[in-house]
């Protein structure tokens, strides 16, 4: 780029051609440096043969702007001093005018540049967008100053064509000693006065490829292609796709013929009609719309009314089917499952892309707000309830609509509306109260508590007839249990374990120690006759000196008690000061670990000991105390000895006790709070004895643990140890048979779990003591003539001896148990269950099938079937032996498989012994014939008995013994698995029979969580994790149970701790030879898909796990949205607030303003915490 220069070299095919001119005298130096340039085909002569041409350029020439780059003068060195106004003047103007047209210009200059990136000498923006404007612009002012200018053309500026040149001789070229001002304005020449080229390739002639290469600066050569980018799947383009129905494609289908054919046959060549040729359809290939076209007709008024299209054909079916649906639900109006699914019906109707359309064009439209959609089902529902007054479905599903529309004020109004017209529906209460226990805005304990009792004592007065407008429905009481039971740890997850505490105290007392007196009287004048002894002060079921409420209502009506003296062996105070060991830790850590510490020990209510002169301003928390209004209103009758045996076992249950109760299925997940369902230890280490203590995911009272540490039963302190022996005390001689020996076995089997835990913890002193207190418990429950026989007692006492190590002090108890038997072995459960037990700790001994320990199990088992006592081992059981065994063993699943089939269902008997004779035979026949024959009887059993299965039967962990022909299968399909299992870990054998039968019992029993752990276990296995997925999606699909997607989304965490496994090296190294899976996102998609559940929005174990997870990834601020979506459905779990705290530490007063604002337990507020750390 020259600025100024004087030079212009011209190039030929473009521009005029001038010889012959007289050049400035200061040009000498830059014709030599532009001797390259010069044409010597260009012939001098023909300047003046072009004369006239020259003159009309000339006018042409002086009517453009001096700033462009017209061709220079030859002659004049200087410009006049009128050009030097016009170019002033045009340049002012010209800078106004483009600031005003730079927005209208600016696609056109955009279109400009992309057409000359081809060029290789491609000049810059600014100039390719100001060159345009500045030549009209000065183009516009010469015209005004066309008349002023006219001497300062000079006709020696004029220019020639090449082209018109007829003869070319010398130099063609010219020089321009005027400078132009547009060099240094611009950044560059203007392309228009530049010559396009292209180059081909990027190499030069003349140098060597394998030492140099140029480098081209500018634009590339290469012509740049519109590369359109490939659309995934997941844009919001395609994904509109998925929404647009497919074409319906319909074909006959002929029945397959049994000859095989030699070819395929062209369906239908034989009907085709040949084609009908016309003038205007010569070939027979047009259509008769197409044909009419050509014609200049359109079609007939009944073609254009039928729906050729395939949206038309929808839309009609779709019209066809809202007819049937009006015309049915105006002839049935009170069918409210009619109603029902006419409401799911709207789904589709709205879907339908012009079924509603007002206005033309509006059927485009596919994708309608969801508020529109809602709006229809509510009307369509307010119409239903107009006929149906008094259906609770269709108010219940008005609700739920609602619930997306309307404000919490209102839809809460809506729902007392409907609670005062329906008070006697407990499933309505059910509802009501997790509706306003999951409302955060809300929500506050107290609020909730006074709620629960609020429905118990309604409910009360429902049964005792005391409202009048309102009968008694069916299954009143157990739902009134169930709601009881929801209270309790409604409580004690909200920290209030002392009123949680103190109502099961209430409830014994007012359910098993009633006064006669007031037995007859109503609910709530019971209730107002309990309140005196609660005030009492006396001693309450679990504390010391316990006699019931009856006991206390004799005496009052004698005197009173005696008061004693105070016992000097329970003088040791609590310890306190140990809360705060290390004051160097964090200010949260500390809290955590003195808040779940006073969790653990001060669960129990507090209560004045009068022996000390103690009063109520002695409590140093006022929390702790109970008062009655805090119990009084959720005092409910239990009539059933069922319910009041269940009221026992979930008391027990509550306090930590494995006694084999579950809570209800309506309030079992929203008890759930911790991960002990995943613990598989104790399964795979001994998968035939290993002690299932059922826990269910339901934390007991006092444990707020974190998250990920393994449920033990470890006990509690001293005083919680002595409460629950004073409970079992209590309770024991209210029951007798096989209550007492179920609530014996609980006991024993309580104390043997905290063994369990002093094996694993490897405490060598601690298991010394408790093993000598639990063989001291299981000896004097013996003692007791009511227990002499109890051969569940024995069991549970030789097992004890076994895992302490004394194998041959077990053997010798079996032995005792078994001789005591006599010859009812085989027919009684008990002693099935206590044989069998002694054959699989045999077996378990030793991996070796054919050694001295498989010996010992046959023997114990064949000795099951003798009718005649027999002594110890006394070596190999004979051939002769095994088989007259295996025909008693026959015989006798014979007889049970017959009478179960003709029994009645209620009766337990029959059921319970056949579940003991089957796994006993199934023992049998793996350690005498082979795993393939305990496949067999299970088999056998399951065809037998698939025709009677009950819809939905519980499981054996879910009551004390097998109620239902359901849950025999469920016990024989555990004991298949078991045996499985242990037959893969002594011996080579393939996985897919396992595999296949824990897939059918899932199948059949999706609420198992032993099941799911076992086949999680095995799938964790498996290098494909597709087959799993399938299944895992199969069974989240066809029931409403939440274990399904606990255990798919732990098989799944699984699955990425061992990609992490691999790809790391000490924890640090991240090797990248296995690609991202997606399992990250996998697993947040099955935690989302959980929470839309019926079940998983208001589980606090699943919303603890998604927490936890997303902790995990190190995404601190997607966790603090996840736990504030928690808090919206779970607001009441303080071990949500507990994890929040640890994993934010930050947040931690927040948390805990939060927590106080929603009356949560604070155990520890942060004024106490600060003093600790003073002190």
């Amino acid at each position: 780029m020259w600025r100024g220069t004087a030079v212009r070299p011209v190039l030929m095919a473009l521009f005029p051609a001038f010889a012959g001119v007289s050049e400035a005298p200061n040009s000498g130096s830059s014709r030599k440096e532009l001797d390259w340039l010069s044409n010597p085909s260009f012939c001098v002569g023909t300047v003046t043969s072009l004369s006239q041409q020259t003159e009309e350029a000339t006018a042409l020439v002086s009517e453009r702007s001096p700033l462009t780059r017209s061709p220079l003068k030859s002659e004049l060195s200087d410009e006049s001093d009128t050009n030097k106004k016009l170019r002033q003047t045009s340049r002012k103007k010209k800078k106004e005018k483009k600031k005003k047209r730079k927005h209208q210009h600016h696609k056109k200059t955009k279109r400009k540049r992309g057409q000359s990136s081809s060029s290789e000498s491609e000049p810059d923006t600014d100039s390719e967008k100001d060159k345009p404007s500045r030549s009209r612009d000065s183009q516009k002012e010469s015209e005004k100053l066309s008349q002023e200018n006219n001497a300062a053309a000079d006709i020696g500026r004029g220019f020639v064509w090449l082209e018109d040149i007829q003869a070319l001789t010398g130099d063609t070229f010219r020089t321009d000693k005027k400078p132009d001002p547009a060099n240094w304005e611009y950044k560059s020449l203007y392309r228009g006065d530049i010559a396009r080229y292209k180059r081909k390739g990027n190499s030069c002639l003349g140098i060597n490829p394998k030492k140099q290469c140029i480098s081209w600066e500018g634009a590339s050569t290469e012509k740049k292609h519109s590369h359109k980018h490939v659309e995934r799947y997941f844009t919001k383009k395609n994904v509109g796709l998925m929404n647009i129905d497919g074409v319906a494609i319909s074909s006959k289908t002929e029945p397959l013929s049994s000859e095989p054919v030699s070819f395929i046959p062209v369906k239908g060549s034989d009907d085709v009609v040949p084609p009908v040729t016309t003038w205007l359809n010569p070939l027979g290939i047009y259509d008769q719309s197409t044909t009419q076209w050509l014609q200049g007709q359109g079609p007939s008024n009944q073609e254009s009314k039928q729906p050729d299209s395939q949206p038309d054909r929808e839309n009609a079916l779709l019209k066809a089917k809202v007819e049937e649906f009006n015309r049915r639900v105006r002839e049935n109006p009170r069918d409210v499952q009619l109603w029902m699914a006419f409401v799911a019906f709207q789904d589709e109707v709205m879907k339908s892309p012009g079924l509603y359309a007002i206005e033309e064009g509006e059927q485009d439209r596919r994708k309608r707000p969801l508020k529109l959609i809602l709006e229809k089902k509510l009307a369509v529902l307010e119409r239903a309830i107009e006929s149906n007054q008094s259906s609770v479905d269709l108010q219940l599903a008005r609700l739920r609509l609602c619930a997306e529309l309307w404000e919490p004020a209102a839809l809460v109004r809506e729902w007392q509306k409907l609670i005062f017209l329906h008070p006697n529906n407990t499933a309505l209460w059910q509802k009501y109260l997790l509706f306003c226990q999951s409302q955060f805005s809300t929500f506050s304990v107290s609020k909730i508590h006074s709620l629960y009792g609020k429905c118990l004592s309604t409910l009360s007065a429902v049964k005792d007839g005391s409202i009048l407008s309102h009968p008694e429905l069916p299954g009143t009481e157990e739902a009134m249990f169930a709601l009881f039971l929801q209270q309790c740890h409604f409580l004690r997850q909200a920290g209030h374990s002392e009123k949680a505490v103190s109502l099961f105290q209430a409830m014994v007392d007012f359910t098993f120690f009633k006064p006669d007196s007031v037995k007859d009287l109503p609910t709530k004048g019971q209730v107002e006759f309990f309140e005196p002894f609660w005030d009492s002060g006396e001693p309450r079921a679990g504390e010391k000196g316990a006699r019931g409420w009856r006991a206390w209502m004799h005496q009052q009506e004698r005197g009173g008690w005696v008061v004693l003296g105070p016992d000097d062996d329970d003088d040791e105070p609590e310890d306190d000061d140990q809360e705060i060991r290390d004051k160097t830790l964090p200010r949260w850590h500390i809290w955590l670990a003195a808040e779940r510490s006073r969790d653990q020990r001060h669960w129990r209510p507090w209560r004045p000991d009068k022996t000390k002169k103690q009063s109520e301003e002695d409590c140093e928390d006022p929390e702790r105390q109970v008062l009655f209004d805090d119990i009084g209103q959720s005092l409910i009758r239990l009539s059933s000895r069922e319910l009041q045996f269940q009221l026992i076992a979930a008391f027990l249950q509550f306090l930590g006790v494995p006694s084999g109760f579950s809570p209800p299925a309506s309030c079992l997940y929203l008890a759930m709070d911790e991960n002990s369902i995943f613990d598989n230890g104790l399964y795979d280490e001994k998968p035939l004895t290993f002690l299932n203590l059922s826990f269910s995911g339901v934390s007991c009272v006092g444990h707020t643990d974190q998250l990920g540490c393994r449920r033990w039963t470890r006990g509690h302190n001293r005083d919680g140890e002595e409460f629950i022996r004073n409970v079992f005390h209590l309770v024991l001689p209210l029951f007798s048979g096989k209550e007492r020996s179920q609530l014996c076995f609980s006991w024993l089997q309580y104390e043997i779990a905290k063994v369990i835990w002093c094996l694993h913890a490897k405490n060598k002193k601690r298991l010394k003591s408790q093993g000598k207190n639990c063989k001291k418990l299981a000896k004097n429950l013996l003692k007791e003539p009511e227990n002499r026989n109890n051969f569940c007692l024995w069991k549970q006492y030789a097992h004890l001896e076994w895992l302490l190590g004394n194998t041959e002090d077990a053997r010798k108890v079996f032995d005792t148990a078994l001789s005591m038997a006599g010859s009812r072995e085989l027919k009684d459960s008990e002693v099935c269950e206590l044989g069998l037990l002694y054959a699989e700790l045999e077996v378990e001994l030793s991996p070796d099938l054919s050694g001295a320990a498989a010996a010992r199990a046959v023997h114990v088992l064949a000795r099951l079937t003798e009718s005649a006592p027999s002594g110890p081992d006394a070596g190999p059981v004979s051939a002769v032996h095994i088989l007259k065994a295996r025909k008693v063993y026959e015989h006798a699943l014979q007889d049970c498989l017959g009478e179960s089939r003709v029994s009645d269902p209620a009766t337990a008997a029959p059921l319970g012994h056949l579940v003991s004779l089957v796994r006993c035979f199934m023992l049998f026949q793996y350690l005498t014939v082979g795993i393939g024959a305990a496949v067999r009887v299970h088999e056998r059993v399951f065809a037998e008995l698939k025709g009677s299965v009950s819809p939905e039967g519980p499981g054996p962990e879910h009551s004390a013994g097998p109620q239902s022909v359901s849950a025999v299968l469920e016990a024989v399909t555990l004991m298949h698995t078991s045996l499985l299992t242990f037959h893969m870990k002594v011996s080579v054998y393939p996985l897919a029979p396992l595999r296949e039968a824990l897939s059918q019992a899932l199948t059949s029993y999706p609420g198992n969580q032993l099941l799911w752990r076992s086949y999680v276990q095995i799938q964790s296995k498996s290098h494909s994790a597709s087959k799993t997925r399938r299944f895992f999606d199969a069974i989240t699909r066809s029931t409403k149970s939440l274990e399904p997607w606990l255990f798919a989304i732990e098989a799944e965490k699984m699955r990425k701790r061992l990609v992490e496994t691999v790809q790391r090296v000490d924890g640090r190294e991240v090797h990248a030879t296995i690609p991202e899976t997606g399992l990250t996102h996998r697993i947040r998609a099955l935690f989302e898909n959980a929470m839309r559940s019926d079940n998983g929005s208001q589980c606090p174990l699943l919303w603890r796990m998604y927490l936890n997870f997303l902790v995990s990834l190190g995404n601190k601020e997607r966790s603090k949205g996840v736990f504030y979506k928690a808090l919206q459905n779970c607001p009441w779990a303080k071990v949500l607030y507990l994890d929040a705290v640890e994993h934010f530490p930050d947040d931690m007063q927040e948390v805990l303003d939060l927590m106080t604002e929603k009356e949560l337990r604070l155990r520890l507020p942060p004024e106490e915490l600060a003093l600790l750390l003073e002190d």
